[in-house]
């Protein structure tokens, strides 16, 4: 059994911890410090860190199970002041309302990643968004509606035709869109044909739409979803980011294992080979870099983050 000491254990002595010139350095790659809001904690300690500085990111958001409340607290005490969290359970099961609530109390400052095969405006998730309120954190949503593998299933399905009053209904509730659906519906011909759609975006999606009329809706640019989205039109990214600035959160979604593409690229997904030997992380700060102002770009791999979690920037 892995308990907390050994992880720690495990941890100190496969890292070693930056220095403040090392971190200085990340800072001035990007020209801004990066926090990446989308990060999945992994199965060896010492992985955390090292994608973190080989992507030249500041600060990461593990998205964790609400049962690996020891492990991040392992890596948070490791690394000071270098990882936050957001928890997921279940909330099909009995026990999932109580495990988000007992994970907010160890620590955790949202929800998330949700990704389960449970209707947008279903009752289960119902539960989960009033929580949140209740909680007052920000939850984070996979939308999905196009297999990446066979039989794969639907994540989160309706976003396009039922969110909307989801937002209406829950109007405290702080949420963060992330995936293909979110990101796909940008355009406005879009209608779930394909999980990344590509040529130039036509004006007027959902997606563009409802983060511009609801004030408690937010944009997570990780994963090929939201790379393929900012890497279609640069017109249109342009004045999205502009339009947007304030409602859009870098994350990376990457899977790489080095900062810069070794490894496994974004779960060996069929779909996504466009990024296949690429990390993730740098290939969406380059194209957030070169299709907005300095100031916008810290507003979004660094500022809003903060502000929406109230930690010190």
């Amino acid at each position: 059994m892995l308990t907390r000491r050994r992880f720690l254990g495990a941890v100190a002595a496969s890292v070693a911890l930056p220095s403040v010139a090392a971190r200085s350095q990340q800072s001035n790659e990007w020209g801004s410090p990066v926090f990446d809001l989308h990060f999945h904690l992994r199965a060896r300690p010492g992985d955390n860190l090292a994608h973190l500085d080989g992507a030249g990111i500041t600060k990461a958001n593990l998205l964790t199970r609400a049962s690996a409340a020891d492990q991040v607290g392992a890596v948070q005490s490791a690394a000071p002041g270098r990882f936050t969290w957001f928890s997921s359970a279940d909330i099909s099961q009995p026990d999932g309302i109580a495990a988000l609530t007992q994970a907010i109390k160890a620590g955790a400052q949202g929800f998330g990643e949700m990704k389960y095969h449970l209707a947008t405006d279903g009752e289960e998730f119902r539960r989960a968004y009033a929580l949140a309120t209740e909680l007052n954190v920000p939850i984070l949503i996979h939308f999905q509606e196009v297999d990446h593998f066979e039989n794969e299933g639907r994540w989160s399905p309706g976003f396009a035709t039922k969110f909307e009053a989801v937002l209406k209904a829950f109007p405290k509730t702080v949420f963060i869109g992330h995936a293909d659906a979110f990101w796909a519906n940008v355009s406005a011909d879009y209608h779930n044909q394909a999980a990344y759609p590509s040529g130039p975006i036509v004006p007027g999606g959902v997606t563009d739409r409802l983060l511009g009329e609801y004030p408690n809706l937010y944009g997570d640019l990780s994963a090929n979803s939201g790379n393929n989205m900012l890497s279609r039109d640069e017109a249109f990214t342009r004045e999205f980011l502009r339009r947007h600035q304030d409602k859009l959160l870098f994350g990376s979604d990457c899977s790489c294992s080095d900062g810069h593409g070794g490894g496994v690229s974004q779960a060996n997904n069929p779909a996504a080979t466009r990024l296949a030997g690429k990390c993730v992380a740098r290939e969406t700060l380059t194209v957030l870099q070169r299709s907005t102002t300095p100031d916008v770009f810290r507003k979004i791999v660094w500022d809003n983050a903060h502000k929406m979690l109230k930690i010190p920037a």
